[in-house]
């Protein structure tokens, strides 16, 4: 998938600034998608070059002038073009994470035990921004009233697929440590203990 299609999603729901696209896309698309704010900008030439979006010039005494952002005409039926294609292959997982779990055995079996540790306190952390988001656009109504009577629910569904996500993660991580304890509890060395200890005793 091309960042401008992230881009474009994170446009609809309404024009922003280069800044404001950077900022609030850990709370829109980041959930399936990440950027780095110089990607962004430079995405958002290009797709103004190509009339993807416009652009006005919004005015601030005390602070440089921004441009707003907005979808064109030619920008809405990119979006529908872009809808009617089959998605591509699912992402390949590229985490470091499990490569370190993958060697722990012959490792630093704390030094992976607390990366695991942090994972599950970024799980947390994000679990709480996306419940506050979700709040937000239920806005005090149920889901099955938010599903009736919302504008777009594109925004919703992909939320929840977030939170599943880093419930997942906090799921995986509990079991991990539980498992890592079970294994020091019983006094069964891991395979790098093991060779440091041959080491020593030669």
């Amino acid at each position: 998938m091309a960042l401008r299609n992230a881009v474009m999603a994170a446009l609809l729901e309404g024009e922003a600034s280069g800044y404001d696209l950077a900022k609030g896309f850990d709370a829109t698309v980041a959930n399936f998608w990440m950027s780095t704010p110089q990607q962004l900008y430079r995405e958002l030439e290009r797709m103004e070059s190509e009339g993807l979006v416009t652009a006005r010039v919004v005015e601030q005494e005390r602070r440089p002038n921004k441009r707003l952002f907005s979808l064109t005409e030619a920008g809405h039926e990119a979006v529908h073009a872009y809808t009617a294609e089959p998605p591509g292959r699912p992402a390949v997982i590229r985490d470091e994470l499990m490569v370190k779990v993958q060697c722990l055995d012959a490792g630093d079996a704390d030094a992976v035990r607390a990366a695991i540790t942090e994972r599950m306190e970024w799980a947390t952390a994000k679990l709480a921004r996306y419940e506050r988001i979700r709040r937000r656009l239920l806005d005090g109504r149920s889901e099955e009233a938010y599903f009736a009577e919302a504008e777009r629910i594109g925004p919703y569904l992909t939320l929840l697929r977030g939170m599943s996500f880093e419930r997942e993660n906090l799921q995986w991580g509990d079991m991990a440590l539980r498992r890592l304890d079970q294994r020091a509890g019983a006094g069964q060395p891991l395979e790098g203990d093991s060779h440091a200890a041959g080491q020593a005793e030669g």
